[in-house]
């Protein structure tokens, strides 16, 4: 008969997942860095699950001049929605330890993937549409120019190099991802080294 209760390695792996994942509501998620000759300090841009911080008010200050619409953590719903849905997988991976079922395990991997894809695809429309969509009487005006920053990694807009890397939270995020896909192959792993013995 088929074993499906999750083993002690992988009860340790899912209850870090949750601590981890109860951590990401109280750090920033992402950061997008932005260099220039006359910052030298450099400028930053953080986004918290439930909050956009950093410079913010001096990046509005000079996005206004490139006809950029101006951020305020109020006129995304992500902000909104996104601390219930963090909360919900760390609460996840505590409902998989009590159930201690294989089948539980795959789910919350299977959930917690896509929502990285889909929150990865959410995350450039958003980049895109500010990059894009311009005040076509802005001050500073350069034909065929667009300022969508990089999803990940570096890119220069104009007179400014932008980087754009995960945060404390995003790390943490991914560390959670590798912990979960690790509780999932271990079963498989055991099962190959099983067969090698014999």
């Amino acid at each position: 008969m088929k074993n499906d209760t999750l083993s002690m390695p992988q009860r340790i792996l899912i209850f870090l997942s949750g601590i981890l994942l109860v951590a990401v509501l109280f750090v920033p998620l992402w950061q997008i860095e932005l260099n220039a000759p006359q910052y030298p300090e450099g400028l930053v841009l953080k986004m918290y699950p439930h909050k956009i911080g950093g410079n913010v008010d001096v990046i509005n200050g000079l996005n206004h001049y490139i006809g950029m619409k101006t951020l305020h953590t109020e006129d995304f719903i992500e902000f909104t929605i996104l601390p219930y849905i963090v909360g919900f997988f760390a609460l996840f991976c505590f409902v998989v330890l009590f159930l201690k079922k294989q089948k539980w395990l795959t789910v919350l991997f299977t959930l917690f993937v896509i929502f990285g894809i889909i929150a990865m695809i959410d995350f450039w429309r958003w980049e895109y549409a500010y990059g894009h969509d311009l005040n076509p009487e802005a001050p500073i005006q350069v034909p065929g120019m667009a300022y969508q920053p990089p999803l990940i990694g570096y890119k220069q807009l104009l007179n400014f190099g932008a980087y754009s890397i995960p945060d404390v939270g995003g790390i943490l995020f991914i560390l959670v991802g590798l912990l979960l896909l690790v509780a999932l192959l271990i079963p498989w792993y055991k099962k190959r080294k099983m067969k090698r013995i014999k």
